[in-house]
């Protein structure tokens, strides 16, 4: 028995510590096929959910220097939804899931980049655009600085033809 507690832990600490997020979840009163359909949801944002003691949870925190977490107080049943890459794809995941279930499954808190996120913070994630949105929009910035320069300098390259052109016909109807 012994040794099947330290393999579950090993598997938790192996999940937890290689991803870049996680948000703890309640999911009491989800049905076997609404969980199944929330992973493969979370699959296709390239997040997980394992379903773990409390106990383990902040015993893996406390091995391995995750103050914040370790000293978190979860209480109930926890889902660790957990991944690498962009953390709002997850969160929007369980946004939309909790509408969905309406309030079955809730985050509770979440763990990211070495500090704890509130309910709350885990909802402003959900709301922010991806990150390819971000890249796109960061993208469409950076190229406005330039164009417009181009744009300005047209501006004025043409307007000294207009001004050479029209005092060319201006010579021209004079003869």
């Amino acid at each position: 028995m012994r040794q099947e507690r330290i393999q579950i832990a090993l598997d938790a600490a192996d999940f937890i510590l290689t991803s870049e997020y996680q948000y703890f979840v309640t999911y009491k009163g989800l049905k076997v096929k609404e969980i199944d359909g929330f992973k493969a949801k979370l699959r296709a944002v390239g997040a997980d959910c394992h379903v773990l003691k409390n106990r383990v949870i902040r015993k893996v925190a406390e091995l391995n220097g995750m103050k914040a977490l370790a000293e978190l107080k979860i209480a109930g049943d926890t889902a660790v939804v957990c991944g690498k890459g962009d953390a709002s794809a997850a969160a929007k995941v369980v946004d939309a899931f909790s509408k969905e279930t309406k309030g079955v499954l809730v985050a509770k808190c979440g763990y990211f980049e070495g500090g704890v996120l509130s309910q709350e913070e885990i909802a402003a994630l959900a709301q922010l655009p991806s990150k390819d949105a971000l890249r796109a929009q960061l993208l469409g910035l950076l190229l406005a600085v330039p164009t417009g320069l181009v744009n300005v300098l047209n501006a004025k390259v043409a307007s000294i033809v207009n001004v050479i052109n029209n005092y060319k016909n201006k010579l021209e109807n004079a003869n």
